[in-house]
């Protein structure tokens, strides 16, 4: 009973704020672009900068609660620490009227979900490995930094130029001195799993849907022995990867196992 009633509470308390609406005397809200299981995503206009940013809010709903709010902070605490190309640029946290923001910089790309779905996008099995090399290097970059991203998935990358780029870290976790080497190890092995997830979500957008049957990928998708070996390691069907290098060895093999029978 009472997760019906926490749903009313969040859909009564949890309203968008208005468009043309401003943020700290600064950001006028454009559009809402999204919206996530505790936070609410602005595209807004800076004011003093006149640049598009984006703006994080803590859901409404979950304001009050001290372990939301230490979430909420835990995101701004690795947004801080990033410092790439393909992540967002973070600018900043302000309170409002006892409500939560943070500002990052807008990246002009398109969604990969809707890119793949609205627009059609198909990945050939050697586009597919070469995307997923790109998106590993991001996650390196990551993994570095004792961030793990814990969520990725189509609809938290954006393409632009044909790149990858990484965003909502809502999930994230980083490495802390209390914290034991086994929950590094399950972290990396969840972002390594994802990562054979997304790559085997490309492969399937060339898979043309005519069996009604449904079979396990193994035998839907035609696929070299390479790419197959790649990703049992990476779904953890056989004995798991345990280091980026180690993933990065094996995905140039099947590249080259693609370009040595086109």
């Amino acid at each position: 009973m009472l997760r019906p009633i926490r749903k009313v509470y969040q859909f009564i308390v949890d309203t968008p704020l208005k468009e043309a609406a401003i943020l700290h005397h600064r950001y006028r809200i454009l559009d809402m672009i999204g919206i996530g299981s505790y936070g609410m995503v602005y595209l807004c206009y800076d004011l003093h900068t006149e640049e598009k940013k984006v703006i994080k809010q803590l859901r409404p709903s979950k304001r009050r609660n001290m372990d939301e709010i230490k979430l909420f902070y835990n995101e701004v605490s690795i947004m801080e620490k990033l410092k790439h190309n393909h992540m967002p640029k973070f600018y900043g946290t302000f309170s409002e009227r006892g409500h939560y923001f943070y500002v990052m910089d807008y990246i002009d790309g398109v969604n990969m979900e809707d890119e793949i779905f609205l627009n059609q996008k198909t990945f050939h099995e050697k586009e597919s490995l070469l995307f997923i090399a790109k998106l590993i290097k991001l996650v390196d970059y990551l993994h570095n930094k004792g961030i793990f991203h814990l969520d990725l998935r189509i609809p938290n990358i954006l393409l632009k130029d044909n790149e990858p780029y990484l965003i909502d870290f809502g999930l994230a976790k980083q490495v802390k001195p209390n914290y034991p080497p086994i929950k590094k190890e399950e972290w990396m092995l969840q972002d390594y799993y994802d990562l054979g997830d997304i790559l085997l979500y490309l492969l399937y957008t060339t898979y043309p849907s005519k069996n009604k049957k449904a079979l396990p990928w193994t035998e839907e998708l035609l696929l070299r022995q390479e790419t197959v070996f790649l990703l049992k390691k990476l779904l953890r069907i056989d004995e798991p990867y345990l280091t980026i290098p180690q993933i990065l060895d094996d995905l140039y093999v099947a590249v080259q196992a693609c370009e040595n029978r086109q």
